[in-house]
């Protein structure tokens, strides 16, 4: 199953499509676009000199799989913690904008929307990864999602974006 698909069934893609006013289809098709870049940033940044110990560090200490829970509850998601993601895995502002403009050269999305979803779309990824690497459980602060679990599912998540 991809991720994308995982993500629809949380429920991620529904609550992001509600939150920005916007049908499911569009959010589906600009989270599809989306998502290959968020987890190539991903795999980017554990190779960096933080390694993924900083990225599961910086997931743990943003909520881990709470993450996941802010974008599925009913109110308006909190994306500075997935900007805090962004920052982590592009670099800075700049990439995501680019981003966020050569999706929507390709979708025909709006790309201020799609600047809007990539928050929003980083936090469910992360979110999600943390309740893999901890079992599904409660979300973790601080530490507790250390390399060898999340790079597994981040691994298993390249090797599935990879066999498209």
């Amino acid at each position: 199953m991809s991720l994308a698909q995982m993500l629809q069934q949380s429920g991620a893609i529904e609550s992001m499509a509600r939150e920005l006013n916007i049908d499911e289809q569009t959010a589906r098709t600009g989270a599809g676009a989306l998502l290959p870049a968020i987890v190539a940033g991903m795999g980017r940044s554990t190779v960096g000199s933080s390694g993924l110990g900083g990225l599961g560090g910086l997931i743990g200490g943003l909520g881990g799989g709470g993450l996941l829970e802010s974008v599925l509850g009913g109110g308006p998601t909190d994306t500075g913690k997935g900007n805090d993601i962004l920052g982590n895995i592009f670099g800075g502002k700049e990439t995501s904008r680019g981003v966020a403009s050569e999706v929507s050269a390709i979708t025909g999305i709006d790309e201020g929307l799609l600047k809007q979803m990539l928050p929003i779309l980083a936090m469910a990824v992360a979110g999600y990864m943390a309740k893999q690497a901890t079992g599904g459980g409660q979300s973790q602060q601080g530490g507790g999602l250390g390399g060898g679990a999340l790079g597994g599912i981040l691994g298993s998540i390249v090797g599935g974006l990879a066999r498209r």
